[in-house]
Protein backbone atom coordinates (compact mmCIF):
# COMPACT_ATOMS: atom_id res chain seq x y z
CA UNK A 1 0.00 0.00 0.00
CA UNK A 2 1.53 3.52 -1.25
CA UNK A 3 0.31 6.81 0.73
CA UNK A 4 -1.02 8.14 -2.91
CA UNK A 5 -3.24 5.41 -2.85
CA UNK A 6 -5.01 6.78 0.27
CA UNK A 7 -5.21 10.21 -1.34
CA UNK A 8 -7.62 9.49 -4.25
CA UNK A 9 -9.67 7.06 -1.43
CA UNK A 10 -10.15 9.61 1.28
CA UNK A 11 -10.62 12.43 -1.19
CA UNK A 12 -13.48 14.75 -0.08
CA UNK A 13 -15.32 11.89 2.38
CA UNK A 14 -14.07 10.60 5.76
CA UNK A 15 -13.83 7.21 6.55
CA UNK A 16 -12.94 5.15 9.83
CA UNK A 17 -9.16 3.68 10.07
CA UNK A 18 -11.20 -0.28 10.15
CA UNK A 19 -12.87 1.30 6.81
CA UNK A 20 -9.57 2.33 5.25
CA UNK A 21 -7.45 -0.86 6.36
CA UNK A 22 -10.31 -3.20 4.72
CA UNK A 23 -10.65 -1.01 1.70
CA UNK A 24 -7.13 -1.38 0.75
CA UNK A 25 -7.08 -4.65 2.64
CA UNK A 26 -4.21 -4.11 4.79
CA UNK A 27 -3.39 -3.85 8.91
CA UNK A 28 -4.37 -1.21 10.55
CA UNK A 29 -1.25 -0.62 12.31
CA UNK A 30 0.25 -0.64 8.56
CA UNK A 31 -2.50 2.13 7.66
CA UNK A 32 -1.77 3.89 10.73
CA UNK A 33 2.04 4.17 9.51
CA UNK A 34 1.24 5.69 6.44
CA UNK A 35 -1.29 7.78 7.12
CA UNK A 36 1.37 9.40 9.88
CA UNK A 37 3.64 10.06 6.35
CA UNK A 38 0.88 11.47 4.43
CA UNK A 39 0.07 14.16 7.42
CA UNK A 40 3.36 15.25 7.39
CA UNK A 41 3.98 15.52 3.45
CA UNK A 42 0.35 17.01 3.22
CA UNK A 43 1.81 20.01 4.75
CA UNK A 44 4.04 20.72 1.63
CA UNK A 45 1.31 19.51 -1.13
CA UNK A 46 -1.86 20.47 -2.53
CA UNK A 47 -3.79 18.83 -0.01
CA UNK A 48 -4.55 18.73 4.07
CA UNK A 49 -5.22 15.74 6.05
CA UNK A 50 -8.47 16.40 8.15
CA UNK A 51 -9.31 14.38 11.29
CA UNK A 52 -12.89 14.76 13.49
CA UNK A 53 -11.52 13.27 16.41
CA UNK A 54 -13.39 10.18 18.94
CA UNK A 55 -15.88 10.98 20.58
CA UNK A 56 -17.53 9.22 23.81
CA UNK A 57 -21.23 8.33 23.41
CA UNK A 58 -22.15 8.09 26.70
CA UNK A 59 -20.58 11.41 27.87
CA UNK A 60 -20.09 13.44 24.75
CA UNK A 61 -16.08 14.07 25.57
CA UNK A 62 -14.15 14.87 22.49
CA UNK A 63 -10.53 12.94 22.02
CA UNK A 64 -7.54 15.11 20.75
CA UNK A 65 -6.84 14.50 16.51
CA UNK A 66 -2.94 13.30 17.22
CA UNK A 67 -4.41 9.38 17.02
CA UNK A 68 -6.04 7.79 14.00
CA UNK A 69 -6.98 4.96 16.28
CA UNK A 70 -9.93 4.62 18.53
CA UNK A 71 -9.14 4.47 22.08
CA UNK A 72 -9.93 2.42 24.96
CA UNK A 73 -11.92 4.21 26.91
CA UNK A 74 -13.10 7.27 27.86
CA UNK A 75 -11.13 9.17 30.79
CA UNK A 76 -14.19 11.49 31.83
CA UNK A 77 -16.73 8.54 32.11
CA UNK A 78 -14.83 5.14 31.64
CA UNK A 79 -17.22 3.95 28.81
CA UNK A 80 -16.15 1.96 26.54
CA UNK A 81 -18.58 2.93 23.93
CA UNK A 82 -16.59 5.25 21.38
CA UNK A 83 -16.78 6.58 17.76
CA UNK A 84 -14.37 6.18 15.47
CA UNK A 85 -12.00 8.99 14.66
CA UNK A 86 -12.78 9.88 10.94
CA UNK A 87 -10.11 10.32 8.42
CA UNK A 88 -10.56 12.38 4.81
CA UNK A 89 -8.64 14.37 2.36
CA UNK A 90 -9.43 17.94 1.25
CA UNK A 91 -7.80 19.84 -1.01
Amino acid sequence: MFRRDLVPLLLDKKMSLSEIARAVHEQPKDVIDALTHLAMSSKHGDYQLDVTPAECRKCGFEFGTEKFSKPGKCPKCRATWIYEPLIGVVR
